[in-house]
């Protein structure tokens, strides 16, 4: 079962509030919250907004819209955010059936993103996030991620053999490609997913009409993976103006087609302050070795950053650091903006990279690591004071 399962029941049970589960299309928010419904016995909770029975009857009664009586122990309501006014639906649900019924919210889209007025929904749910497998879940599966600290142990801990590293490195996370197991398989999913999110849910939840050149502008990112990315220079590239292309890249991050990282200044002198940094969910998109790792690794940090502030462990936040002399460590997680964990990733350089160095010394993050995979997977070594040089495999294995 899923990672985040400990932490929805808590919230649906002993809480008391509405579980929402956002999350990339096709991750496996679905079959996760089918499977909370067969542990309480429940047959009849699950109602989808794009079932079009499922819509009327929500329309037509939203307080008392399921099929039999009594009311299910446990309900789930799936891609609700589609309905303009789904926050008002669901206070009044909420209100009306506290304590009565549990309930599961699920959605693609975030589901705090297409609101157009109504009512607050503060104090009645708890957000969660669901993202692809990772090394970590597949090698650790039924076990809820510990903290923060304790995660970041198990990488000083004799790491297990895995095989997980191998299989997300060749296909990625997303359940279906992921257990067919096949790269046939993986394009035919990719084509699918792509179509499913760049035409579909961009023309039924926004006002967007441009959609050939939205994906001509997926089509310029895999390149620019790793790097900050200028918005001027897609721009010119298709020929459309600056805020065009900005709202683009907004609404691929809202609908987790893909997720922007901003730099971390901090107190640091001469930082880069402004360009931000692009990666997918689905790492397999990219050819380039050096590309894809930083990509994979930057997926497993964000799913990190997410788990542990959902789980409330503090307040995570996934950036890098570049500065305007060029130096720069690709990934920094922090709390509270305080820095936690820095990050190199170099597919095949032994020596630590000296920004690394350089950041490490001025950031004094508590952890520093550089992962790289031209080493045995259980590899790893404190090479500077402080910092580690580590297989990518048995660094990932740690994370959520």
């Amino acid at each position: 079962m899923r990672y985040i399962k400990d932490e929805v029941i808590d919230i649906i049970d002993k809480k008391k509030k509405m579980a929402f589960i956002a999350g990339p299309r096709q991750v496996g928010k679905t079959t996760f919250v089918q499977h909370l419904l067969k542990e309480v016995s429940v047959q009849d909770g699950y109602y989808n907004w794009d079932i079009e029975t499922h819509r009327q009857k929500i329309i037509k009664d939203p307080l008392h819209f399921w099929v039999n009586s009594p009311m299910p122990s446990r309900i789930v309501l799936d891609e609700i955010h589609k309905y303009p006014r789904w926050k008002r639906l669901l206070k009044g649900f909420y209100d009306e059936n506290k304590g009565k019924t549990e309930i599961l919210v699920t959605g693609s889209g975030r589901l705090d993103v297409y609101q157009r007025g109504g009512d607050s929904l503060f104090g009645r749910y708890h957000l969660f996030h669901l993202f692809p497998y990772s090394v970590g879940e597949m090698e650790n599966k039924n076990i809820c991620p510990p903290s923060p600290k304790d995660c970041i142990q198990k990488i000083f801990d004799h790491p297990k053999e895995t095989h997980a590293f191998e299989s997300l490195w060749k296909l990625n996370g997303f359940p279906e490609p992921l257990f067919a197991g096949t790269e046939k398989e993986l394009i035919q999913w990719q084509n699918d997913h792509r179509q499913l999110i760049l035409k579909e849910d961009m023309r039924d939840l926004t006002q967007i009409r441009e959609l050939g050149l939205v994906e001509m502008l997926t089509g310029l990112l895999p390149e620019r993976v790793g790097s900050p990315l200028s918005i001027n220079a897609l721009r010119e590239t298709l020929n459309v103006n600056f805020n065009s292309v900005k709202n683009w890249l907004m609404v691929l991050d809202r609908l987790y087609y893909l997720f922007l990282v901003s730099p971390y200044s901090g107190k640091l002198s001469r930082a880069l302050r402004r360009e931000q940094k692009v990666y997918f969910y689905d790492w397999a998109e990219l050819e380039d070795e050096s590309k894809r790792l930083e990509n994979l690794v930057a997926v497993h940090l964000k799913k990190a950053c997410a788990f542990w502030t959902d789980a409330g462990y503090g307040t995570f936040d996934l950036r890098f650091v570049r500065d305007k002399e060029k130096r720069e460590v690709d990934f920094l997680i922090c709390d509270k903006n305080k820095p936690f964990i820095l990050v190199e990733c170099k597919i095949s350089l032994k020596d630590i990279d000296p920004s690394l160095i350089y950041f490490k010394e001025r950031l004094k993050p508590t952890y520093s690591f550089q992962v790289g995979t031209s080493f045995e997977k259980d590899y790893l070594a404190e090479k500077k004071e402080g910092i580690y040089l580590c297989h990518a495999a048995r660094f990932l294995a740690a994370l959520p």
